[in-house]
């Protein structure tokens, strides 16, 4: 068998369904340490009032969500423009002002009206096409970690591709805390006749009627926060599950065109066992610093259809050398750096502004 051969078996349909890894972290201060989990805007009709994420359940239980799905790949996509992974995908560039954005940092991948709005605006519009008529090749040869981490061209062709790798941080049975902090200036400036308090800004009583601007520009004493949010300890443990959706990578086609079909399953295989087996960085925002728990092995299954899970070992250097086989064998597309168009950008929005008039009067007739 060849080298890349030796995953053929994950690519039929009695393969695995998915690969699974789940690790159990914990913070760098301890199993009891204090860690910050990611907050959220408040939802538009306030059912949601903003902060962490934590789900309650009647038994007392609570699920807190550390980092999300998108979040996690957006730190873990960026790892193919570095190093030898740069040489697995090409490097498509777009040169906005004075920025040069690479599409792997690009919010909607290949989707994202940064890349929509210039020169490979065609390229891309046909390459989302020939998805959805069963070809998914084209793409492979301009943005192939779309086809990994998932993409939605919802502004043109509508074309939906999904996640093969899905990883989510979350801790559970967690205690909340809260924090307050006051800021005390290095003098007293008002008592000690150095600045003169603006008037106006107290009450007869002598309370602050507003925001005093001298608090504002650090001269005054200023509580900064009170009984805010003051992160977690996870009870219950930390854990990062990924999986790697093997029968979704079973849908990517070539057309009809069986070995054509078979090379680019491979190529896109080894870049989604890159990033899978890749250890990302446990910093993920300043009081979220994660280790792996030594006290609880790390679990890396392969899980069949009838519900069969049965342990898998691939070490990242050979999900790596498979994916560099991978990727000479299918034929890395080229690299490009683009402009940025200001004006497909302003017809953009005004075709879109046209279509939503377009569709509520369609929506005035029917309600008539």
């Amino acid at each position: 068998m060849s080298d890349l051969e030796q995953f053929d078996a994950w690519l039929t349909d009695t393969g695995p369904a998915a690969l699974v890894i789940r690790e159990h972290l914990m913070p760098v201060e301890g199993h009891d340490g204090v860690l910050f989990p990611a907050t959220f805007a408040a939802s538009e009709d306030k059912a949601f009032k903003g902060g962490y994420n934590i789900d309650e359940f009647t038994d007392g239980k609570n699920v807190c969500l550390i980092d999300s799905v998108g979040s996690q790949a957006n730190r873990i996509e960026p790892l193919f423009a570095k190093g030898d992974y740069a040489r697995l995908v090409p490097q498509v560039v777009v040169k906005a002002g004075d920025k040069r954005v690479n599409l792997l940092d690009a919010g909607h991948r290949a989707g994202d009206a940064i890349v929509r709005c210039s020169a490979l605006q065609q390229k891309l519009q046909e390459a989302f096409k020939a998805v959805l008529n069963g070809d998914a090749e084209p793409l492979a040869k301009i943005a192939p970690t779309s086809l990994v981490f998932g993409a939605w061209d919802s502004r043109d062709t509508q074309a939906k591709l999904p996640r093969l790798i899905a990883s989510t941080i979350r801790a559970l049975d967690v205690r909340q805390l809260t924090r307050s902090a006051a800021y005390v200036p290095a003098v007293d400036y008002v008592d000690e006749g150095l600045l003169e308090e603006p008037e106006g800004l107290r009450t007869t009583e002598g309370k602050v009627k507003t925001k005093n601007p001298l608090s504002q520009r650090g001269f005054l004493h200023d509580v900064q926060g009170s009984a805010t949010h003051g992160g977690v300890i996870a009870a219950g443990g930390i854990r990062r599950d990924s999986t790697l959706h093997l029968a979704a990578l079973r849908l990517l086609a070539a057309g009809s065109d069986e070995q054509k079909t078979m090379v680019l399953r491979r190529y896109v295989l080894g870049l989604a066992l890159t990033a899978f087996t890749h250890a990302p960085s446990g910093y993920l925002r300043q009081g979220c610093n994660l280790v792996l728990d030594p006290e609880k092995p790390r679990e890396f299954k392969a899980v069949y259809g009838d519900g069969r899970r049965e342990d898998a070992a691939l070490t990242h250097p050979d999900a790596l050398a498979y994916a560099k086989a991978a990727t000479e064998a299918f034929g890395i597309g080229e690299d490009r750096e683009v402009e940025f168009d200001k004006e497909s950008a302003r017809k953009d929005v005004a075709d879109a502004k046209d279509k939503k008039k377009k569709r509520a009067g369609a929506d005035a007739k029917k309600a008539e």
